[in-house]
Order: structure tokens, then C-alpha cells, then sequence
């Protein structure tokens, strides 16, 4: 009898120790840690979360898509959103490309949740700096926080140029865009649109007290003839009618960087930078160098199996900012969505966007928006990463 009471109460603690650790391994797979690194040490590449428990690193930004039918986590019907990105309101057929989830190769991430976001978050600001994709992401941000909400849960709202805000009243939460595509400033001299690549006091006046900045730029620098945002450069004094675009793009970002550097206090300031947004407008890029007559996305429906689909033009503008971000004293998370969001030929607009004509959308090969995305869509992902990135990594 005694024998079989001790084997009795051996099994039941084995078996809560087997629960134990059960319980650990998985609150570690879930939890993820900031590496932290002396001042010495601001290779952009060493700054990544781990998973907590084991301090094995975490793939946050390479991983598959996996379908999950519990997506997406808002609806086109959320305000906020420009008729540009409204897929679904402007008549786009299929939903498929707004039931995939990224999944990093080695851990979990936690789901988004806007209630949290906001508890977490209260009294405080975040402001996105950049281009249009950051209005993208922006706009995402907003819809992910308000589809937890009660819809009673009172908001306010300013659009303007260059900067829009929207706040969440109860919690005191305020989430801006500041649209500056190049980052650095541009001035008006004698009528002519003049890009400062040492100068950027005009736009970071704005920047300053805010809790979580994010930035990006990129595609702004790529742009020529009537899309070109500038008739002249100016550095160093001089005035350029033109210069090698990277050459450019580095000297903008160094410029910036030195402002962060000197300007910005990483323990009131948490620093974010968007890796590249990439475009799908050469169907080669994914169809394993097949020919292809078409110049857009359109009718792209499922995301791509693999990486293949990196275009060159964004890895030699991401080779600069990791240089740039890599040299610096303070530098950002860098939240790096390029190749992730490379597989995701699907998710832009193409033509199911309310700036397009009927006569446009059916030019598909000239008109279909292959840059932007759509939202809900790819966005939310980003912010899915900003948002474990933001809380989880400690």
C-alpha cells in the first residue's frame, strides 16, 4: 500500500513538472527579447529579437505565408482608408490575397491587438515620416486599433499637408503621417523645386517629442521625368541638375542619420526604419525569367513560394540604407519588409483603385497601381512586425 502511494504521488509530480515545461516553452515562444549590444556595436543586422527561454535568434522577417481564415482583422469599410488602397470597394472580385499570414521560419509572434496597443501605448504618440507608403502603413495602423474597439470608442481626425493626425480620445493615443518623401527638405528658390541634401530642418521641426517614429523613403528617389519630385539637387552649395540616385539617396539618409544622432533620445524615443517597399510591374521577376508581354500585377491572385521575386533596383537602395543605419550612434529598428512583401505580387490595387478612370482600368499594362497596396492587406503585416517589434522585444 505504502509503495503504491509513492509511485502515485512520483507520477503526479512528474507529470506537473512535464506541465511546467510545457507552460515555459511556450510562453517562450511567444515572448521575444531585444539582443541588447554595447555602444560599440550598431551593425543594424545584430539588432534582432530572440526568442526568449533558449536566446536562440528569431527569422522575424524570413518565413512563409500561411493561409488563416481568421484574417483579415478589419474591413474595407473602415474610414480611414484613401480610395487609392480600397481594393474591395473599388470592385476588386477576389479575396484570397487578404487570408494569408506571415510566419517566421524558427518562432511565434503574438497577434495584433488594437485594445493593448492603445493601454500601452496611452498618453503617448506615433508618428509615421516618409512617402505614400508610409501613409499606406499609417491608415493600415489606424483600422487594425479601431476594429477592437467599441465603435462608441470616441476619435478625431485632421488631414492636412504635410501632416495628418488621428487620435483615440480615451486612451489620449495620437498616430500621425508626416509626409516627407525624401526625408530632407525641399525649398522653393526663384519658382524651382529644390531637394536639400545637407538640410532638414525644415521637415524634423515636427519630429521632436514624439514617443515612436517611424521612417521610411526610397521609391521617391527613383522617380524621373513628370513623377521627379525636384528640378534641382543642392549639396555641399552647389546646385545638380541630376546625380547618380544612390549617390543622392546616401547623402539624404546621412544627413538625417546625423540629425537622429544629434537630436533624438532613445530612451524617451523609440526609432523605427521601413526597409523597401518593393513593385511588381515585370512579371518576369516571379515567372522564373519567362517573357512576358505585360507590365503590371494585374490579375495576380496568390502570393509567390519563394524569394525569387527580389528586384534588384530596391536590394542596391536597401545595401544603402543598412550601410547608413549601420554607422549610426542611435540606430532604428529596422523593419525590414522587403523581401517578405517581394512574394506578395498579389496585394497591390492594380486597377481596383477609386483614382482610376473606367477608360483607365482598361489599360491595365499603363494604369494598374503596382507600387501601393491594398487594405485591408500586405500593410497590416507590417504593422503585425512593428507591433511585436514595439512590445516584445524588451
Amino acid at each position: 500500500m505504502a509503495t503504491s502511494q509513492i509511485s502515485f504521488h512520483f507520477i503526479i509530480a512528474f507529470l506537473c513538472i512535464l506541465l511546467l515545461e510545457y507552460y515555459t516553452f511556450i510562453v517562450s515562444s511567444v515572448l521575444l527579447v531585444r539582443n541588447h549590444h554595447n555602444n560599440n556595436n550598431n551593425n543594424v543586422h545584430h539588432r534582432r529579437p530572440m526568442l526568449s527561454g533558449n536566446q536562440s535568434y528569431c527569422a522575424l522577417f524570413m518565413g512563409s505565408w500561411v493561409r488563416d481564415e481568421t484574417y483579415p482583422l478589419y474591413q474595407f469599410s473602415c474610414p480611414i482608408v484613401d480610395t487609392e488602397f480600397n481594393c474591395q470597394m473599388y470592385g476588386r472580385p477576389d479575396t484570397d490575397y487578404l487570408k494569408y499570414r506571415w510566419q517566421p521560419a524558427n518562432c511565434q509572434i503574438p497577434r495584433f491587438n488594437g485594445i493593448q496597443f492603445l493601454m500601452k501605448m496611452r498618453g503617448k504618440s506615433v508618428m509615421f515620416v516618409g512617402d505614400s507608403l508610409g501613409r499606406n502603413q499609417w491608415e493600415s495602423l489606424i483600422c487594425m486599433i479601431a476594429g477592437g474597439l467599441p465603435s462608441s470608442s470616441p476619435t478625431e481626425i485632421t488631414r492636412g499637408d504635410p501632416l495628418s493626425i488621428f487620435k483615440f480620445m480615451e486612451y489620449g493615443v495620437t498616430v500621425s503621417f508626416y509626409r516627407a518623401p525624401y526625408l530632407v527638405d525641399i525649398d522653393s528658390v526663384q519658382g524651382k523645386r529644390v531637394l536639400k541634401l545637407d538640410d532638414i530642418r525644415g521637415n524634423s521641426n515636427v519630429w521632436t517629442g514624439v514617443d515612436v517614429l517611424s521612417f521610411n523613403t526610397g521609391h521617391w528617389w527613383t522617380h524621373k521625368g513628370s513623377l521627379q519630385g525636384w528640378d534641382y539637387m543642392e549639396t555641399g552649395g552647389n546646385l545638380y541638375e541630376d546625380m547618380d540616385r544612390l549617390v543622392a539617396l546616401e547623402r539624404g539618409l546621412r544627413t538625417w542619420a546625423r540629425w537622429v544622432d544629434t537630436n533624438i533620445d532613445t530612451t524617451r524615443t523609440r526609432l523605427f526604419f521601413q526597409g523597401i517597399s518593393p513593385t511588381h510591374y515585370n512579371p518576369s521577376e516571379w515567372n522564373a525569367g519567362a517573357i512576358s508581354s505585360s507590365k503590371s500585377c494585374y490579375g495576380e491572385t496568390m502570393p509567390m513560394a519563394g524569394m525569387s521575386g527580389y528586384p534588384v533596383t530596391y536590394s542596391d537602395q536597401m545595401k544603402v540604407i543598412e550601410e547608413v543605419l549601420s554607422s549610426m550612434n542611435k540606430p532604428p529598428f529596422l523593419l525590414d519588409i522587403t523581401l517578405l512583401s517581394a512574394m506578395r505580387k498579389d496585394a497591390h490595387p492594380s486597377i481596383y483603385s477609386g483614382d482610376l478612370t473606367p477608360e483607365q482600368r482598361a489599360n491595365p499594362d499603363h494604369s494598374a497601381d503596382c507600387s501601393h497596396w491594398c487594405l485591408p492587406g500586405l500593410p497590416d503585416t507590417w504593422n503585425q512586425l512593428f507591433y511585436a517589434a514595439l512590445f516584445f522585444l524588451q
